[in-house]
């Protein structure tokens, strides 16, 4: 297994679990980096960006590397997407969508200012007479108006009133579920705390759920303490992982996966 450098610190969770995922592939596959560029298009110095968390490896880099290590690339695709989308955001980058404002439309020009062009305006033979039935339009257009009003008063009573609108209401903050470890050996030889049968799932910083609460169980039964069993991945937690990674030879990445949950279930 090759000696990997320590991935960057402000290496986004979500990134960090692929890289790990590819390291592991290219470990796998007992490829040097040479080797590994003369069978992809990619270079050497690139798969070294890639792997080192410098770079994001493009999404068909990432599948021949899972088709080198013999592994289905469907699900480590999906962790390349949800990586890329942490990666473009770690840039700052947006999408034309973020970045488009809606036109502020002009607001229509109104009664009064029509006939200040008109009266304004150069003086042609006939304009009083103009000006004139402008104005008397005006006041026919106002005269209806005001006799609407005064029938749908009559005919309707008082106007509805508005319905005032209601907040909705604040939903409760629920609080961490509690967990227990109910720690228990099975026949095949492996330990279990009773909050989650899981080999696989890759748990990292960030993360919470049952899944969390069982890898801190085991920890705990370990003789790590991974702080309170309350389910979320934080840093007592994943400094917990690295001491049990150091202590059974493997990568110390502070990442739960397949290799992790073995040396904690046996």
């Amino acid at each position: 297994m090759s000696r990997w450098a320590v991935l960057p610190a402000e290496l986004d969770p979500r990134v960090r679990q692929l890289v790990v995922r590819l390291r592991r592939l290219k470990d796998h596959s007992g490829l040097s980096l040479r080797q590994l560029g003369a069978r992809t298009q990619y270079s050497p110095k690139s798969w070294e960006r890639y792997l080192g968390g410098r770079s994001l490896a493009p999404r068909e880099a990432v599948e021949a590397l899972a088709r080198i290590g013999g592994e289905d690339p469907t699900r480590l695709l999906a962790l390349h997407e949800v990586a890329a989308e942490a990666w473009a955001r770690r840039r700052g980058d947006v999408t034309a969508a973020d970045a488009y404002t809606p036109p502020v439309p002009e607001p229509a020009a109104t009664a009064p200012e029509v006939l200040s062009v008109e009266v304004n305006g150069p003086r042609r033979p006939g304009g009083s007479l103009l000006v004139a039935l402008v104005a008397g339009a005006v006041a026919l257009v106002l005269a209806a108006s005001t006799a609407v009003l005064l029938v749908v008063r009559l005919g309707g009573g008082e106007p509805e009133e508005t319905a005032a609108p209601v907040a909705a209401p604040a939903m409760p903050t629920s609080s961490a579920p509690p967990y227990a470890c109910r720690v228990e050996r099975t026949d095949d030889g492996r330990w279990y705390a009773g909050n989650s049968r899981t080999r696989e799932a890759v748990l990292a910083y960030g993360h919470a759920g049952p899944e969390v609460a069982e890898a801190q169980c085991l920890l705990r039964r370990a003789g790590i303490s991974p702080g309170g069993i309350d389910g979320i991945f934080g840093p007592v937690t994943e400094g917990a992982v690295r001491q049990l990674q150091k202590r059974a030879g493997l990568v110390v990445d502070g990442i739960v996966g397949p290799h992790t949950w073995k040396a904690l279930r046996r």
